[in-house]
């Protein structure tokens, strides 16, 4: 067997009967620094970035942070120094500062300790809470990869530790800066859907490749995310169909999550891959993976409202976040693209627009982020340019002193469900609570409104940047 399965449950495992019985409730703000929505904290006019995890993401983080001004990466990390090294090497070439570098499994610690203000984590999901937790400890700010909690337990670990540090938690959810998640928010805004009613979103993507492929071969180190897929079930990646979907419907901002129920098809895909690719005597073929092939999730809001969510990355099936959001004036869907809505409320609506008509729907409601920066987001890459302008944004918010996007309670609400679908799913479909995290701020806390940034007060010019060489679309 290619890895220690006891060893990997004893770092992943849920937190028993404890975690089973008192999980789910609110705790209010335990941690006595009070709520931390709509947090600002002083302006920082250079952000000062720490790099945690140089494997697959850390790369095209490191070179999208580069191209922003008022960004410095300061200090880089991984397990290999080798790695470290490599994009110090390349800050350098690039005309960059030198950072400092650090390896080890515990020189995050020391990166943590060091003097700057971000620390920017894209290590595998297991490393996010702990590195997370250790960095706002020392009094930086943290913007971690997704999900960036494992289980309820983690969730409330890094809802409690933001609040009472005083530092900002932000998940990395590239999604929400997606070109149609942003135009779905801004028709939303607008009105243009009436009142929602129900969204649907997922993570469609076939990874069985290099989810099997060796690290040796530039995949996930130790084979960290099949053993997430052999030893859980539910969704454990659900957030990028579901934030996006969060904001438009204004959960944990006027609205909450309720409770879900869950269910798995089979698990066939996986098995028919390995003993097809590895044989039927590998030990890839031998470890059964206890995640179905496709994992349904409907969740209910303290409002009524309802939102499927889905993952599966093991079918033979084009890519999708499906990015349905349905209200009482009209509907938008994605893959492929398309919108209808009334023109006046109480007009029918039996056809989705025709070509011409969609066309005019994105340009004329592109949101204000993309008009501004989108040319310069899909020059720098990564997603489409969905990945920069997150990162642009966020830089853009710390040195004005604005609440960030989304925050700690965004990231343990969508986060949790990587506990709670495989609670449900491994009992009949049982519903499961969702916990308040918010300790009830949510009542009160206004919508996301349509936000952008000044580039000339930043000083960007998309010829000031250049395509960047990591990036990845996975």
């Amino acid at each position: 067997m290619a890895f220690d399965r006891r060893q990997f449950l004893k770092g992943t495992a849920w937190m028993g009967a404890a975690a089973f019985v008192g999980g789910c409730v609110s705790r209010g703000h335990l941690s006595g620094g009070g709520s931390m929505q709509g947090f600002a904290a002083g302006p920082i006019r250079k952000v000062r970035v720490g790099c945690v995890g140089l494997g697959m993401r850390g790369p095209g983080a490191v070179q999208r942070l580069s191209a922003i001004p008022g960004v410095e990466v300061v200090a880089l990390c991984d397990l290999y120094a080798e790695r470290a090294e490599r994009w110090n090497a390349w800050l350098k070439e690039n005309g960059k500062p030198s950072a400092r570098v650090y390896s080890g499994e515990e020189g995050y610690k020391a990166l943590c300790d060091s003097d700057l203000d971000l620390v920017y984590n894209t290590t595998p999901w297991q490393l996010h809470e702990p590195i997370a937790r250790y960095a706002m400890e020392s009094g930086k700010h943290v913007a971690i990869e997704v999900p960036a909690a494992m289980n309820l337990d983690e969730c409330w670990s890094l809802v409690e530790t933001s609040e009472r540090t005083r530092r900002h938690c932000m998940q990395l959810e590239n999604c929400c800066y997606g070109e149609i998640e942003m135009l779905t928010l801004n028709l939303v805004r607008l009105g243009k859907l009436g009142e929602l009613v129900h969204a649907e979103g997922a993570y469609i993507h076939d990874l069985r490749e290099g989810i099997y492929k060796s690290p040796e071969e530039g995949s996930y180190q130790g084979y960290w995310r099949l053993k997430w897929n052999v030893e859980h079930s539910g969704n454990i990646y659900p957030t990028h169909g579901l934030v996006p979907l969060m904001q438009a419907m204004d959960i944990n901002r006027g609205d909450r999550f309720d409770y879900l129920t869950s269910v798995n098809s089979a698990q066939i895909g996986m098995l028919a891959y390995a003993r097809e690719k590895f044989g039927p005597d590998s030990w890839q073929a031998r470890e059964i993976p206890k995640s179905g092939d496709m994992s349904t999730t409907v969740i209910k809001t303290v409002k009524g409202k309802t939102i499927m969510v889905q993952h599966d990355v093991t079918s033979a099936r084009p890519y999708s976040r499906i990015n349905l959001v349905s209200g009482t004036q009209g509907i938008l869907n994605d893959y492929p693209f398309r919108v209808a809505f009334a023109e006046k409320p109480g007009d029918p609506v039996h056809e989705w627009f025709g070509e011409e008509r969609k066309n005019e729907v994105l340009e004329k409601y592109k949101h204000p982020l993309w008009k501004v920066a989108g040319e310069i987001a899909q020059k720098v890459g990564g997603h489409g340019g969905m990945d920069f302008l997150m990162d642009l944004r966020l830089a853009y918010c710390l040195q004005n002193g604005l609440p960030l996007d989304m925050d700690v309670y965004d990231l343990a609400s969508s986060c949790s469900l990587c506990e709670l679908c495989e609670r449900s799913s491994d009992n009949r479909g049982a519903s499961q609570d969702v916990p308040d995290f918010t300790g009830g701020t949510w009542r009160t806390t206004p919508p996301l409104g349509i936000e952008s940034v000044d580039l000339s007060k930043m000083g960007l010019d998309a010829g000031d940047v250049g395509e960047s060489s990591a990036q990845l679309n996975v």
